[in-house]
């Protein structure tokens, strides 16, 4: 079967890999220590069994029998040298900072490893999905990511080409469950109208979320495919560099927030698929917090803040802006129209916006390295609280961590840090809720909607069910109908 993308991945390294392709598809091909469920539970995957001997010690006893591409089995030398390579400086890891608090890793015996925590640390689980690799494709290739790596999972990569194509083959062997199709073709397509002409004549069976809002009622009429929609725990966010001496005064985020009509957007552009949102957290998450201020759309107390923040109309009605900012977007159709809109609406309360727009790779190297004043990106499938910590807190920032509009903020390290290390859900949660109560006062980025999963197949593919985090992972079950046979 043939998957559409707007966008591929840049690497499928899971050491390296951080956009969202890179995560879903890596579900298919690596295997973890545990995996999530849509509930957002830790369920067992690598691992048979894992105890938590105290506050900063976990065992983890890996299942017999599972073996990479090459053969080779998968053992706790394997998940050690993979936990390693992310923490060692040298790799320059984007992940690192995800599993810092992790002091060692040890080898207890060719099934059983240990990890050793500096400190508790409530969200370690979360952080034992990472993909494990050979420990001798590791060493072959220590600190840069590996062209073709190899994985143990239910399917093997067989061909990978940035920006084009990647070609991934059934892994037979698969100790779990062998899939039913014998592989899967992911094709970059970034024109959204092609991907649909392709989907409509066959030349694809699956497009997920990569569908223009204005082509579903079209699609709906077309008797080879089928539309499925669920919500989804992906958010999509405006990110703002604090580090600009205009966005650095809360007065103007708070009127970029005000000025921003997210509902037009929601209902106009992307035919209600989505949600307003007012927290990073979606509220089927066990932290989310219903108490949090919201940003209706007010263009006068946009301006009003403009104004008290020093930022007056030069012309009042007039066509002079008060500033101008840049916002920066990829050249995806539907983001450029996003981005038109929101220069429309920022302009009437006075603020220019330059829009920028460019390929893939170009624009994602830019936001982590901070380099921009606005833009717009989503936080695919976020399953622990914790985001706060990697997305705000001041010791995240490029080239560390995952705040990359330099955001600082006492209270929510204050906050972030103290529900890192609290092990009671409870008080996690009223942690997390101060945090989003402070959050939406000042803004480290501003929440824009929660996605709805949208996701268009042909009849003939059968058994893809729609993730919350928009995950593949379901194509391990998936089977596509013989032409001419039933």
């Amino acid at each position: 079967m043939v998957v559409g993308l707007d966008a591929g991945p840049t690497t499928l390294d899971p050491r390296f890999g951080t956009d969202a392709a890179a995560s879903q598809i890596g579900e298919l091909v690596f295997d973890a220590l545990t995996r999530v469920d849509d509930g957002g539970r830790r369920l067992p995957q690598l691992a048979e069994s894992w105890e938590m001997a105290e506050a900063q010690t976990y065992v983890f006893r890996l299942r017999d029998g599972f073996r990479f591409g090459s053969g080779e089995p998968v053992t706790a030398a394997d998940v050690k040298a993979t936990y390693d390579s992310v923490l060692d400086p040298r790799t320059q890891s984007p992940k690192r900072e995800e599993i810092g608090p992790i002091e060692a890793v040890e080898m207890l015996d060719r099934l059983t490893v240990r990890f050793r925590l500096r400190s508790p640390f409530a969200p370690f689980l979360s952080q034992t999905g990472l993909g494990i690799l050979p420990a001798a494709a590791i060493a072959a290739s220590p600190d840069r990511p590996i062209s073709l790596p190899p994985g143990s999972g239910p399917f093997l990569i067989k061909e990978f080409t940035p920006d084009d194509k990647l070609v991934l083959s059934r892994n037979a062997d698969y100790p779990l469950k062998s899939p039913r199709l014998a592989g899967i073709v992911f094709m970059v397509v970034p024109d959204a109208v092609s991907r649909l002409l392709q989907l409509k004549r066959g030349a694809l069976d699956l497009v997920q979320n990569g569908i223009d809002p204005d082509m579903l009622d079209w699609l709906k009429r077309q008797p080879h495919v089928k539309v499925l929609t669920a919500p989804g725990t992906t958010v999509q966010y405006l990110g703002l560099n604090h580090r600009d001496p205009k966005l650095a005064d809360v007065r103007v985020r708070q009127a970029v927030a005000y000025a921003t009509d997210r509902d037009a957007i929601v209902n106009t552009i992307l035919k209600g698929t989505g949600q307003v949102a007012d927290s990073l957290l979606s509220p089927s998450n066990w932290a989310y917090s219903a108490a949090v201020p919201e940003y209706a759309y007010d263009p006068q107390r946009a301006k009003l803040l403009l104004d008290d923040a020093g930022f007056t109309d030069p012309d009042g009605d007039g066509p002079l802006p008060r500033f101008r900012l840049s916002y920066k977007t990829s050249t995806i159709e539907l983001r450029q129209r996003i981005a038109e809109v929101l220069q429309e609406q920022l302009a009437g309360v006075g603020i220019g916006l330059d829009v920028r727009s460019y390929e893939w790779a170009t624009f994602y190297s830019d936001i982590r390295r901070g380099n921009f004043q606005l833009y717009s990106l989503a936080w695919v499938g976020i399953q622990d609280p914790d985001i706060y910590y990697l997305t705000s807190h001041s010791s995240q920032v490029p080239p560390r961590g995952l705040n990359r509009g330099w955001f600082s903020d006492e209270a929510i390290d204050r906050w972030t840090d103290a529900a890192r290390s609290s092990l009671d859900q409870d008080e996690r949660r009223q942690l997390y809720a101060a945090v989003q109560q402070r959050s939406a006062q000042v803004l480290p980025v501003v929440p824009l909607w929660w996605t709805t999963n949208v996701v268009a197949v042909n009849r003939r593919l059968h058994g893809f069910v729609v993730r919350p985090n928009a995950s593949y992972q379901s194509l391990k079950e998936a089977w596509v109908e013989e032409k001419g046979r039933t």
